[in-house]
């Protein structure tokens, strides 16, 4: 829930114009009175996503995502409504209150705060360290990597005791308690052994968040131990599938694109070598979380994985996930060498920059990646390669002119008779195969409604964007149709909004609406309430028509619902007056 006014959050959206703030994420041309562009939260290539300035929202009309500028911070930068708030109020120039916070928020507060503290205390701890004595076998490995001191100094690199319990005992003398250091993901505390530390004789590499802030660590072995690398446990400040390591260096660099890696290595490596836009998942599989925190600052992402058979099948895993964030991806071809730290350390900087130049389109590569697993001097396995990347091309791209293109492509390289490829590939669309991101997209994005809307809905939809968009309809509405018409929840609450304001002869402000509802579901239905269409209708006698089409489908339901729920028979009566009544209206938008 909001911890801050009705006032004063009104305040803040007011003077924070929609089109403004999300152009500085989203790439907005002006068509008529709103603004379009490819949407932030789902994979397209035909912009449906739309900005409107007069109500002040945004909606996509392919994946149904919607809302008002809290909304779209809160998505696009997995903001709470409170850190959404303060944010614009921050570029509005809106000073908040200070409010007291309760005991629990002051307790968690600063719960975490001792936790960062805790990490950066460490950090400082393995990377003196590293720089003394008892450093020096973790000292000679990074130097046989070839790392500079600077490069040490600034990814903050440093190695644990080899006694297990030096952190413990240190953290102690600063002063924290069992109770903090348990869920700290540094220290372990049992019955038998008391306080231990998790990392000992180890090489250590400190993990920053986006904002700079040590969350956790990752850790080398010295020696022949067992895990080779080991990183934090997830805690209160550590979650590993929205964090990437190298982040916080990456995220000002000048470069348009990323180059995402596997291991930490790679990442000091590459940033070393003087590519300072490589990042890396922590010792995970990428997933949504990594590819979301991504998308907040580039739209391009090169693979440069290991060119083992685990980093291909990583790179056939990653491909997708990134494709749905919305991400254009490519792959780095680093044979003959394993990864990124090898190839620089063996061919030089200048020759992995020509690797970024000639990177591998991503679906050039599943192709290849396919054509390893076939046979092709069988003419019955090459024939059913051929079909699989057939079927590919029409699952992957849904417009025509994608379809020719690819095909061209995938014919010429991997020796494919480009007619009969054509000829399949048109089989397959005709049998009623499409693309995974059209699935029905089409349609719905020309209604502006999402699958599961039923007619009833829809109907209330329509008459509640008219009576927004054009409020001399509502003084011939409103002695036909009342609030207890629209479904209970969502639709109700925004109908109750919408009366007000025609009662009151003024604008429905309609992303103040939007605020009425915290739940992410619920913003969306109200953007989709408020940008729903006519469709094909034109001209004031099929408006009229579809007016009245619309307000009898409302009332008749509103009927069979009190009927069903044991309404009392006067009241029925009145209603199936009213009915009568609104048969014979001849309604006109003029």
């Amino acid at each position: 829930m909001p911890y801050y006014s009705d006032d004063i959050v009104e305040e803040v959206r007011t003077k924070s114009d929609i089109v403004d703030v999300i152009s500085h994420y989203v790439n907005l041309q002006k068509k008529g009175s709103q603004y379009f562009g490819l949407c932030p939260f789902h994979n397209e290539k035909t912009g449906s996503f739309s900005v409107s300035p007069q109500k002040q929202m945004y909606y996509c009309f392919g994946c149904g995502a919607g809302g008002n500028v809290f909304s779209f911070l809160m998505n696009y930068e997995n903001m709470t409504f409170k850190e959404a708030v303060e944010e614009l109020a921050g570029r509005a120039g809106v000073t908040l209150p200070q409010r007291e916070m309760t005991y629990q928020e002051r307790q968690q507060a600063d719960r975490r705060s001792r936790l960062f503290e805790i990490n950066k205390t460490a950090a400082a701890y393995y990377y003196k360290m590293l720089r003394s004595d008892a450093g020096k076998q973790a000292l000679d490995y990074f130097t046989k990597r070839q790392l500079t001191p600077e490069t040490m100094h600034r990814f903050g690199l440093g190695c644990s005791s080899k006694y297990s319990d030096s952190l413990y005992k240190y953290l102690r003398e600063k002063g924290y308690e069992d109770d903090i250091l348990k869920d700290c993901g540094l220290i372990t505390i049992d019955e038998k052994r008391g306080g231990h530390d998790k990392f000992w004789n180890r090489a250590m590499f400190p993990i920053f968040d986006a904002n700079g802030k040590v969350v956790a660590f990752g850790g080398r072995v010295m020696g022949d131990g067992e895990p080779k690398y080991l990183n934090s446990p997830e805690t209160e400040i550590f979650n590993k599938s929205k964090t990437l390591f190298g982040l916080y260096f990456a995220r000002k660099t000048r470069r348009q694109q990323f180059i995402l890696c596997e291991g930490y290595m790679d990442v000091i490596a590459l940033h070393q070598a003087g590519f300072d836009n490589a990042v890396a998942s922590l010792g995970t599989a990428l997933t949504e979380g990594h590819a979301g925190m991504l998308k907040r600052y580039v739209k391009d992402v090169y693979l440069s994985y290991d060119s083992d058979g685990a980093g291909q099948k990583a790179a056939l895993r990653a491909i997708p996930i990134l494709k749905n964030a919305g991400i254009s991806c490519r792959i780095i071809n680093m044979s003959p060498y394993k990864d990124p730290d090898e190839f620089i350390k063996n061919l030089g900087a200048e020759e992995y920059e020509k690797r970024i130049q000639n990177a591998e389109n991503s679906f050039m590569y599943q192709v290849r990646m396919l054509q390893k697993n076939y046979d092709m001097t069988d003419p019955e396995k090459k024939s059913d390669f051929q079909k699989e990347t057939a079927r590919m091309i029409v699952t992957e791209f849904p417009t025509q002119l994608e379809r020719e293109n690819y095909t061209e492509s995938v014919a010429a390289r991997f020796n494919i008779p480009k007619d009969a490829l054509a000829r399949y590939i048109m089989e397959l669309g005709q049998s009623g195969i499409t693309a995974k991101r059209d699935s029905g997209a089409q349609a719905e994005q020309k209604r502006g409604i999402k699958p599961k809307d039923d007619g009833m809905k829809m109907s209330q939809r329509l008459l509640l964007t008219w009576l927004v968009e054009n409020q001399s309809i509502y003084p011939k509405v409103k002695p036909y149709i009342n609030i207890d018409d629209f479904e209970d929840g969502v639709y109700r609450t925004v109908a109750t909004e919408v009366f007000k304001y025609c009662d009151d002869n003024s604008p429905v402000d309609t992303a103040r609406i939007v605020d009425l509802f915290m739940e992410d579901e619920d913003r969306k239905t109200v953007a989709a309430l408020f940008n729903t269409t006519v469709g094909e209708l034109t001209g004031n006698s099929d408006l009229s028509k579809a007016l009245k089409e619309t307000l009898l489908r409302i009332k008749k339901h509103s009927l069979e619902r009190a009927q069903k729920g044991g309404t009392d028979l006067q009241s029925l009566l009145a209603g199936k007056r009213t009915l009568q009544q609104l048969e014979r209206l001849n309604i006109s938008f003029v």
